[in-house]
């Protein structure tokens, strides 16, 4: 499903160049529930960031379903960028807009129609949890349903992949397992999930394929792995 191909990314600033990520080769499965872990700077937002095209690499391609994302302009762009779910530790939500207004208008956006909406809408908050709190604004919310209606957000479009960066870092023990049995659930409907985390007791917990990524490049990738760093 997703090839990382000799990844490469510098970054250039005054006191010279910062290799971000080198010679990164990796691939993800259709149906995965991957963690990418590393400390701080080791080049995990960056492979985020080229994934979702907000970088480009120094060298090197993602292909995704054989198509270079890297390659994409245009409508074909913004057409995979949909296929792509991200959700983010900040949650990003539209705070003058309710949770049901917040879903609605990521659908409006992209040209959806108002029966389609009214529909998936409600099917998706069923799916988090959060469907009594539809007349609510994320000021009114916690922390744990914050984080749900922004898991919300990013499956609305019923994306193959979703990428959750560090979803449990502003949330207690028990709303981060609540949050992590969610991305299970969505995974067992087929989604692919990427989890980047520092969370040492839910990567363990998790006993999926562990990613370890240090000073841009991987050094470990185990199947039934454990946070090593």
């Amino acid at each position: 499903m997703l090839k990382f191909q000799n990844l490469t990314k510098i970054y250039n600033n005054q006191s010279g160049k910062i290799i971000a990520l080198s010679n990164v080769n990796l691939e993800i499965a259709k149906g995965e529930l991957v963690s990418i872990v590393g400390k701080s700077g080791a080049g995990k937002s960056t492979l985020v960031k080229i994934l979702t095209r907000e970088e480009m690499p120094t060298k090197g391609g993602v292909l995704f379903n054989d198509v270079n994302i890297c390659e994409l302009k245009g409508k074909k762009l913004q057409e995979m960028r949909r296929r792509i779910g991200v959700v983010h530790q900040d949650y990003k939500l539209l705070c003058d807009k309710t949770v049901e207004e917040n879903l609605c208008y990521v659908m409006q956006v992209v040209g959806v129609c108002d029966e389609t909406i009214i529909k998936d809408v409600k099917k998706v908050l069923e799916i988090v949890g959060i469907e009594n709190r539809v007349c609510h604004f994320p000021h009114e919310l916690s922390g744990g349903e914050k984080q749900r209606l922004a898991i919300a957000r990013a499956l609305i479009h019923r994306p193959e992949i979703i990428i959750a960066d560090e979803p449990t870092g502003n949330l207690d023990v028990y709303n981060s397992y609540e949050v992590i049995s969610l991305f299970k659930k969505i995974n067992e409907m087929g989604t692919t999930i990427i989890l980047l985390t520092h969370d040492k007791e839910i990567v363990d917990s998790l006993k999926r394929r562990v990613i370890t990524i240090d000073q841009g490049k991987v050094i470990g990738d185990d199947a039934k792995g454990r946070f090593i760093l």
